[in-house]
């Protein structure tokens, strides 16, 4: 716990906590997961979560939904069982992370970093449940930066805010090979951003749209990454501004972008959609509920389920309720409510086509969206109650919970879902 990559102080951690909650500087998860979605190759596809953000990380595999070798199996309060799957204790984190991001490598195992204001960054292995460190980001980024796996398995970390008190918006990019287990630089993007989103189109280039632009305004501008060139350019602008957005990629290739905050006061309801084709961005929706950074899920019916977020940037006030997009008609329809409200949440789709929702509530308990039955059902309870983690499906068909916001100071702790 001496290291001088476990954590910042005591009230660095908060003040980026708070900045998470508030100004929805958020990968996922996400998302997100970014991340979730919130969005990297690893999410479930098409997801737009495939970054981890967020996102909001949500990263999804294949295989029999078995537990990682090396995982605690039984014994201790880890061992939450619920009548829909269960977690179970795993190695902990190498540092204390909260807003960082995570990507499925296509050997397995799990790359995490930022989320700290150490350059450090470690990965998970399913096979002995430890988390070991790999090669320093070359820039340290805290909170809102993105991670998106490339179609060659290396890894595109993005943006972000960098470690000064400011927390001002990075404009640099780097990229990680799982081979070598080093960062080297690429890009820069266009301009600094943090809560932007990131998304994996089809023809292999990377969609990044929005964010942070450092004077407390979102930002309208998107930017394509060309993993051959390894240079960001300019693609058409968004309808609105936005930051701390959902987004997820439509089986048809195309992106929606739900959400957020265009600087001002309240979230937004509004949606958007990309298209690669044309590279233009076309207004849909909108949706019920202003979210900001909500969760985004595409489900297997080709439908995307958009859940939780913070209905307010001044008073944090959590949301419940759900709902669903339909690509087929540009509009949103109630999906019912979450047991419990719901801010810096992460959803994970599942192999069996289930959601997973865990954390970012004011208790352990997670839930379960079935898309059949539009229900949300319980799904046992985390070890402990976290937000702005990360949850990463792995190719065994587990979910890896990781590091987050507990009681205002960042968690190196990790644990299992096991379906």
């Amino acid at each position: 716990m001496s290291s001088p990559y476990l954590a910042a102080s005591t009230g660095r951690r908060r003040a980026r906590a708070r900045t998470l909650r508030i100004a929805a500087v958020l990968l996922l998860g996400a998302a997100f997961s970014a991340c979730w979605d919130g969005v990297s190759r690893g999410t479930p596809p098409p997801s737009g979560l495939r970054t981890v953000a967020p996102s909001m990380t949500t990263i999804a595999g294949s295989g029999a939904s078995t537990p990682s070798a090396g995982a605690t199996m039984s014994g201790g309060a880890s061992d939450t069982a619920g009548p829909h799957g269960r977690f179970v204790a795993t190695g902990s984190m190498v540092a204390v992370r909260g807003g960082q991001v995570a990507a499925l490598l296509p050997d397995g195992r799990v790359l995490i970093a930022c989320g700290s204001d150490q350059p450090v960054t470690e990965v998970f292995d399913p096979r002995s449940g430890t988390f070991s460190a790999t090669g320093p980001l070359i820039v340290p980024r805290t909170t809102g930066a993105t991670a998106t796996v490339l179609e060659d398995g290396r890894v595109l970390v993005a943006g972000g805010s960098d470690s000064s008190l400011d927390q001002n918006p990075l404009a640099s990019a780097e990229v990680y090979d799982p081979t070598s287990g080093l960062f080297a630089a690429t890009g820069p993007m266009r301009r600094g951003r943090s809560g932007h989103t990131a998304s994996l189109l089809s023809d292999g280039r990377v969609l990044i749209a929005g964010g942070t632009d450092g004077a407390g305004g979102a930002l309208s501008s998107a930017e394509l990454y060309d993993p051959k060139s390894g240079t960001f350019t300019l693609t058409g602008s968004m309808t609105i501004p936005r930051s701390g957005h959902a987004a997820a990629v439509l089986a048809d290739g195309r992106v929606l972008l739900a959400g957020g905050t265009d600087g001002s006061r309240l979230p937004l309801a509004s949606a958007e959609i990309y298209d690669p084709g044309k590279e233009r961005f076309t207004a849909v929706g909108p949706m019920s509920a202003g979210r900001m950074a909500a969760s985004a899920v595409s489900l297997a019916d080709g439908r995307v389920l958009v859940l939780g977020g913070n209905a307010s940037m001044v008073n944090e006030i959590p949301l419940a309720s759900a709902e669903t997009f339909a690509p087929d008609t540009d509009q949103f329809t109630g999906a019912g409510q979450m047991a419990e409200a719901r801010d810096g949440q992460t959803a994970s789709l599942l192999e069996d086509g289930r959601v997973l929702v865990a954390g970012g509530g004011s208790d352990n308990v997670a839930e379960l969206f079935d898309p059949q039955t539009g229900q949300f059902a319980p799904a046992g309870s985390l070890s402990v109650t976290r937000a702005t983690h990360t949850a990463t499906v792995l190719k065994d068909g587990s979910v890896l919970i990781a590091g987050g916001v507990i009681g205002g100071a960042d968690e190196r702790s990790a644990e299992l879902y096991l379906p």
